[in-house]
């Protein structure tokens, strides 16, 4: 498996110097938040865009995807979903990321099977200019949608190719949900995985990997009996959490981490 790390960890941070953390911690790839407060956002230029996608390929470090706040599931006309959904889509091309996460983010007060349904045509909508583009829409574990069970009544119905899932860890376990069940329902639509630590269900704060309560062992373990042999990402939500330790100095122990609970499960 190749390991990662997100940008929601260092946020603000000019590419150049991401890249140079990378570098020097051994991570394959970074997952790019794509909001307008971080240096990659869909509102770059063409100048911008090239001159990004060089300096990654340069480093060889790889873009692994672009972490979106398009939520698909809202209540709500489709155009402007699909509108920022398509941003992110060409955004992502043009930097050669081959995954775009999207979340669900539905009206808690609508019943479960609208918002479904909402959600899954407008993601069979976008699957044509994903695949137009050659890019990966993910549906992200979160919110609304917490598990694997709830993610699957989403995907399911899609059934494209070019829809998929990102499990988030946290989220499934917030939600109670085993990980060889959350790997059973993602199996086929699987993109990659978001690792992270914690302290408890009502302490988020971001830790150092291993050092909270988040089954990191088991879901490798699980994903690695299955010969799944995508990315871990290091999502460390330092944005939401000034608290929190500063990532940089993290990142060369929480590689380690994830290297021995794969050497464990090997």
């Amino acid at each position: 498996m190749k390991l990662a790390f997100s940008t929601l960890g260092v946020p603000g941070l000019p590419v150049p110097e991401v890249l140079a953390l990378a570098t020097a911690h051994g991570y394959h790839g970074v997952e790019l938040r794509a909001h307008p407060e971080e240096p990659v956002h869909p509102g770059l230029s063409p100048a911008r865009r090239a001159e990004t996608a060089a300096l990654f390929r340069d480093s060889g470090v790889e873009v692994l995807g672009l972490a979106g706040y398009a939520r698909v599931a809202a209540p709500g006309d489709d155009a402007p979903v699909l509108e920022e959904v398509r941003d992110l889509l060409r955004l992502a091309h043009d930097l050669g990321a081959p995954f775009v996460r999207v979340l669900p983010g539905a009206d808690p007060d609508r019943p479960r099977e609208e918002s479904d349904g909402i959600a899954a045509r407008r993601l069979g909508t976008a699957a044509e200019d994903a695949t137009a583009l050659g890019v990966r829409l993910l549906l992200e574990t979160h919110d609304s949608h917490r598990t694997g069970a709830d993610a699957i009544r989403i995907l399911g119905p899609v059934g494209h190719r070019q829809v998929g899932a990102l499990w988030d860890v946290m989220h499934t376990w917030l939600g109670g949900e085993q990980p060889s069940d959350t790997y059973a329902a993602l199996a086929p639509h699987l993109g990659y995985v978001q690792v992270k630590d914690i302290a408890s269900a009502e302490d988020t704060t971001p830790l150092p990997l291993g050092a909270g309560v988040l089954p990191l062992s088991e879901c490798v373990d699980v994903l690695s009996r299955h010969h799944w042999d995508g990315w871990l990402c290091w999502e460390y939500e330092k944005r939401w959490h000034e608290e929190a330790a500063p990532l940089a100095g993290l990142l060369a122990a929480g590689r380690d981490h994830l290297l021995r609970v794969l050497g464990e499960a090997a």
